[in-house]
């Protein structure tokens, strides 16, 4: 009994024990004496002292260096979802994009059965100049073989691209030649276009698409617009949806070519900048031109100044939905190992004062998902679903009531359009069939195809051509039938999409747009508006 008394005790006793242990033992080290670890942190700053007790004291070997890399992205997610580090690896490509150049072989591929496909030849770039056409095969690169299951574009783009000047061996598979045809490119700068298609929708209407704002996007918009008005442009539909944005100096130039002198385009400010004003300078080519802008709820940043602008100043007609809302401007700061972090430094104000940055308090996942939280709480179908975290109401030049907060507010809204949706439509889109069945049809007719050079020639032999009947069989044999009314109530858009791919396999973006036209009811929309007198209807706007 008294043995099993004391029994009782010992768990204690050792816990007790153990945890003076413990203590004593830290006690030691700390007063070890020279030359012993540390924890007071006699550095300045908590990091490096952080980094100093791991790389001095860690029980396993580690490099702070890759420990650095890994921590930086995640220090930077506690400050805003735009703020962001680009290591070393990385910054070139991100800077060949914004630059609108890298460089490459100069073709467009697509991989469709296991195989790289080239859909496009850039005209004077380096394959073109070898005699490389669309529909080669691509089968090896520098004796790497680029067929079979799990091919990525990312592992095709890495052994295409590189430095300017550098050589690279592809092996080619053409219809009608047993063997591979073998060619040395030597790689070129290959452009990056932003401005994909600019054409006359009407004989005094013009349309343009920009899908993002780079180093050359000014550029481009200016070719474009004059070659639209050489062709008799009066009124002009600027296109933004699914635009992310780019660089500040490109949407500021572009805005300038459309406002008369004095008026503001934007101003930026920041907690440590001064607040900049940017105003036009009245050297604007397009000052009579009537505009209207389309943007979406993935036309941001830049995108959302250009729309802004334009609205605040009573310039034009904003038509869409709701804009992604980014108003934070970020300043990119390198590093000598290469690196990068584009820092937030200031936020950037419409000429009517409105920030229309949405909120970011509740973390970058959040942040993102606003969008699906849009669909669901039905804004993409009502425009009276839209919340503003700003309750100011800020006013146009004219007077109309404009919101920030959250996005660029169109003038006119249009809802997603959902009509011709069925359950054949999503089974067949999931699959991807519209666009397998335009590169084989596009391959398959290459020969005749290849005689057309417009989108009205593309109609025509439309008109002669069951398309639609084809792609149904095509749909067929990959185990996709049609049932009942779903192939009625899908054929328009079905037949319009097969149409539009089918042409931009063998001319590229001037034969799609004009044909995907047809089923765009936004743009279908914008049309309508642009025919109106913009000064003299702005007050009919329906702006909330």
């Amino acid at each position: 009994m008294r043995n099993s008394k004391y029994s009782v005790y010992i768990p204690v006793i050792l816990a007790v024990t153990l945890a003076a242990g413990i203590l004593i033992g830290n006690r030691l080290t700390r007063n070890a004496g020279p030359g012993s670890l540390s924890l007071s942190m006699t550095k300045s700053n908590k990091m490096d002292g952080i980094l100093d007790l791991i790389k001095n004291a860690y029980v396993d070997s580690i490099s702070t260096d890759t420990l650095v890399e890994k921590t930086i992205p995640q220090l930077l997610k506690n400050l805003d979802p735009h703020t962001s580090y680009i290591p070393a690896k990385e910054l070139g490509g991100v800077e060949e994009e914004m630059r609108g150049d890298f460089g490459g072989i100069g073709v467009q591929f697509s991989i469709q059965n296991d195989t790289v496909m080239v859909v496009d030849v850039i005209s004077g770039g380096p394959s073109s100049k070898l005699g490389i056409l669309q529909g080669d095969r691509i089968v090896t690169v520098n004796d790497t073989l680029m067929v079979g299951k799990g091919l990525k574009n990312e592992k095709v783009l890495s052994k295409l691209r590189g430095q300017k000047g550098t050589k690279v061996k592809v092996g080619i598979k053409r219809k009608s030649f047993r063997d591979l045809i073998s060619f040395d490119i030597t790689r070129g700068e290959i452009p990056i276009y932003s401005v994909d298609v600019s054409y006359m929708i009407h004989p005094d209407l013009g349309y343009i698409k920009v899908s993002r704002f780079g180093e050359k996007t000014y550029d481009e918009f200016m070719a474009g617009m004059n070659k639209l008005q050489e062709k008799g442009m009066k009124s002009v539909i600027i296109d933004l949806r699914g635009n992310p944005g780019g660089y500040l100096n490109a949407v500021i130039k572009m805005v300038n070519e459309f406002l008369d002198k004095g008026e503001l385009i934007l101003y930026t400010q920041g907690k440590n900048q001064a607040r900049k004003t940017y105003k036009a300078d009245s050297r604007g080519e397009f000052r009579d031109i009537k505009v209207v802008v389309l943007v979406d709820d993935f036309s941001a940043s830049a995108s959302e100044i250009f729309a802004g602008a334009i609205q605040d100043n009573d310039r034009g007609w904003i038509v869409g939905r709701r804009s992604f809302g980014k108003g934070l401007v970020q300043e990119q700061i390198p590093f000598n190992d290469g690196s990068a972090i584009r820092l937030t430094v200031a936020r950037y104000y419409t000429p009517s004062g409105r920030c229309i940055q949405k909120p970011y308090d509740k973390g970058t996942d959040e942040y993102y998902k606003d969008i699906m939280d849009r669909a669901i709480h039905g804004e993409f179908q009502k425009a009276d679903s839209i919340k503003y975290s700003d309750t100011v109401k800020y006013r146009t030049l004219s007077g109309r009531i404009v919101h920030g907060g959250g996005g660029i507010m169109p003038d006119y809204f249009i809802p997603a359009d959902t009509l011709g949706y069925s359950k054949y439509y999503s089974k067949i889109t999931q699959k991807g069939l519209v666009y397998q069945f335009a590169l084989d049809f596009a391959d398959t007719n290459r020969k005749e195809l290849s005689k057309m050079t417009t989108s009205e020639e593309f109609e025509n032999y439309f008109r002669k051509t069951d398309v639609l009947s084809l792609f149904v069989a095509f749909a067929e044999k990959k185990g996709i039938k049609q049932k009942g009314t779903d192939l009625k109530t899908s054929s328009k858009i079905i037949d319009n999409q097969v149409k539009a791919y089918i042409a931009r396999n063998i001319i590229g973006e001037a034969g799609f747009y004009p044909i995907i036209k047809n089923i765009d009811k936004t743009l279908l929309e914008a049309i309508e508006k642009s025919r109106n007198p913009i000064q003299q209807n702005l007050s009919m706007a329906v702006t909330k």
